[in-house]
């Protein structure tokens, strides 16, 4: 048979992510059960079944390379459940290793590759298995491939005539395709004898047909039914395998009526990420659409604007409840983010030598697919500077009363349309006085509004280029770089980043999101002929005020406002657009900058509406000072503007 698998080869490399990602977590797990003296079994358990469907998915997509990484892996892993107990921290370093070259390794397949097995990882895993077996490591005994992971779907076919085995399997009902499965059972025995009778056929499982998920094949073929059932065993997602004699005469009734399977969840199906983003602008561009077909109506006659309001109202409501239905369709839980987090801290804890451990409460709250996209990085970075910054070592912790290990916490929490993301340790604390020499010494700011901050406002100039009470600098995280790519994320977003510190005690950074990147409130304001839109979350308020009577400090108008005193920028000047008003009162817009409140002087506020922002593109996306763009009813583009970015010298 001449079986084409490139059209499973997305499936196979989606799955084998899953299954990588669930094993480098379990790995993770697995070595904190040890240290806490939980009982490991479940977890190794669990472990072997990952690495057995890598395992079976790639030696049944003629993956040999990845197969046989896979079966070394699988070895360690069922050398350790033999032997029972938790391993240490050696075998688990040989694990996360193999499962890093294969993820490789399925990278380099998706492009459409068949990469060769990592011999010195291979060999590294023989050692660990052997050790754990108490067998003296042989060595340069890993040159030759192991026969259960490759050796089925490369074996010639050379069945006698009259022998039959009949071969009945069944896939689970948690399995997503079922009929996917059933075809990769057909492919492998097809490569091992030939293929007498199928049912359903092959035509009816390319076609995703496979009633009760059920599949009766009989074959021609010279091998036992052991090593049969043995090689459809390597194939993933099957509740059973049952092989035998077929018999001779092949009965012409139906076979008996199999019981009813119990009702199964809600069907689920896999849908490219980038599809669901073209389904989501075009409920946008509906959005937009509708509210042009509403502006357009209050030009017509009253009779008929009443029916046309009606009819726009009618199609709004639709139109809203697809774009939800789309937004729903792209809500992610955040255990797809915070999964990875201890495995990061455990790697970063092993090459700074400190102990930690990692908390996560929360992971189950949903955003959208493409915020996490957005976060993950900030999120990383926060967590590696807990651990590098943040966490001191043993020895100090002791000295200073504390546990030896230190602790990272992750806690996710909702409140109405905001996802509050916080990343939290109890390490030595941040120095507000320091960080104020180190922002004053760098330029960022000078003395007399440094020693004006509030202690919030402070901790803050952490987030400036450059800025960083650290006098070691690290791979990890040096001075300064990537707080402040954090905070400009966060803020892009249209959220924002707090910290909260107590030198001694630990560090709290709070990163409050939206759920949704895709519609968000902004604040529209005129200057000059132009109108211009401010995301409401970085509005603090607005005032009026007359910028010739305001007292001037640092070259600026300043304007009391909350308590203090915020600077004044002419935002048609910033922009550009011209010579600002001499005299006259003006509206001013308290908004949130790098250092601290800014005021942006307009010349009018039209008020506050929901926005479909569209990411810009070309050379707009070069131009400081504007993060996205969206269209008002009538039609005309508004550019929204990145306020940190449009004041920042």
């Amino acid at each position: 048979m001449n079986w084409d698998l490139s059209r499973y080869l997305a499936l196979f490399v989606s799955e084998s992510k899953e299954h990588l990602e669930a094993l480098s977590q379990g790995l993770v797990r697995l070595e904190q059960a040890g240290a806490g003296g939980e009982d490991p079994t479940p977890i190794v358990d669990e472990l072997f079944r990952h690495a057995h469907s890598v395992k079976g998915m790639a030696a049944a997509m003629q993956q040999e390379g990845i197969a046989l990484v896979a079966h070394r892996a699988e070895d360690v892993i069922g050398a350790l459940r033999a032997r029972g107990g938790a391993p240490g921290s050696e075998v688990v370093d040989v694990l996360l290793a193999a499962t890093d070259v294969i993820s490789g390794m399925v990278e380099k397949a998706a492009a459409g590759g068949s990469p060769a097995p990592d011999e010195a990882v291979a060999e590294r895993l023989d050692v660990q298995a052997s050790l754990l077996r108490g067998v003296e490591p042989v060595a340069g005994g890993v040159s030759a491939p192991a026969k259960s992971a490759v050796e089925p779907a490369a074996r010639p076919l050379a069945p006698p005539a009259g022998r039959r085995l009949r071969i009945e399997v069944e896939v689970l009902a948690s399995s997503p395709v079922p009929a996917v499965r059933g075809f990769l059972v057909l492919k492998r025995l097809g490569d091992v004898g030939r293929i007498a009778s199928s049912i359903p056929a092959a035509e009816e499982l390319r076609g995703g047909r496979m009633p009760d998920r059920r599949l009766v094949v009989e074959i021609e073929t010279s091998l036992p039914a052991e090593e049969i059932e043995r090689t459809l065993h390597q194939i993933a997602d099957l509740a059973r395998v049952e092989v035998g004699e077929a018999e001779v005469e092949v009965e012409e009734t139906p076979p008996a009526p199999r019981p009813e399977p119990p009702a199964e969840p809600a069907r689920t199906v896999r849908v490219r990420a980038e599809l669901l983003d073209d389904f989501l602008d075009v409920a946008g561009e509906l959005l937009l659409a509708t509210a042009r077909l509403r502006e357009i109506g209050r030009a017509t006659p009253e009779p008929q604007r009443r029916e046309h309001e009606e009819g726009v109202d009618q199609l709004q409501a639709i139109v809203k409840d697809l774009h939800g239905r789309v937004m729903e369709a792209r809500m992610t839980p955040l255990t797809v983010l915070t999964d990875r987090l201890p495995r990061a801290a455990r790697d970063l804890a092993r090459r700074t030598g400190k102990q930690v451990e990692v908390v996560v409460t929360g992971a189950e709250i949903e955003v959208d697919r493409a915020l996490l996209d957005e976060i993950a990085d900030p999120v990383l970075h926060l967590l590696r500077n807990a651990v590098d910054h943040g966490v001191e070592g043993a020895a100090q912790r002791i000295a200073a009363g504390k546990r030896p290990t230190g602790r990272v916490e992750v806690s996710a929490r909702r409140e109405r349309d905001q996802v509050i993301l916080e990343i939290s340790d109890d390490g030595r604390g941040m120095d507000p006085e320091a960080l104020r020499r180190a922002a004053v010494a760098r330029g960022a700011i000078g003395a007399e509004a440094a020693a004006a901050l509030p202690e919030a406002e402070v901790l803050l100039l952490a987030c400036l280029p450059g800025v960083s009470t650290t006098s070691e600098v690290t791979d990890v995280s040096g001075r300064g770089v990537g707080m402040d790519a954090v905070k400009r994320n966060a803020e892009a977003l249209g959220g924002n980043l707090s910290i909260q510190s107590r030198s001694g005690v630990g560090t709290r950074f709070t990163l409050r999101l939206p759920l949704t990147v895709a519609i968000q409130p902004v604040l529209l304001v005129r200057v000059g002929a132009e109108v211009l839109a401010i995301p409401v979350s970085k509005v603090h308020g607005a005032a009026e005020a007359r910028l010739e009577a305001l007292e001037r400090a640092g070259g600026s108008p300043q304007l009391a406002f909350g308590g203090g005193h915020v600077p004044v920028h002419d935002l048609g000047t910033l922009l550009g657009a011209g010579p600002a008003p001499e005299a006259g009162r003006r509206s001013v817009v308290i908004t949130e900058g790098d250092a601290g409140r800014v005021g942006l002087a307009v010349d009018q506020l039209l008020g506050q509406q929901e926005a479909v922002l569209k990411p810009l593109h070309g050379p707009l996306s070069l131009v400081p000072g504007l993060s996205a763009v969206t269209v008002l009813g009538n039609g005309r583009p508004v550019f929204v503007l990145d306020v940190a970015r449009l004041v920042a010298p």
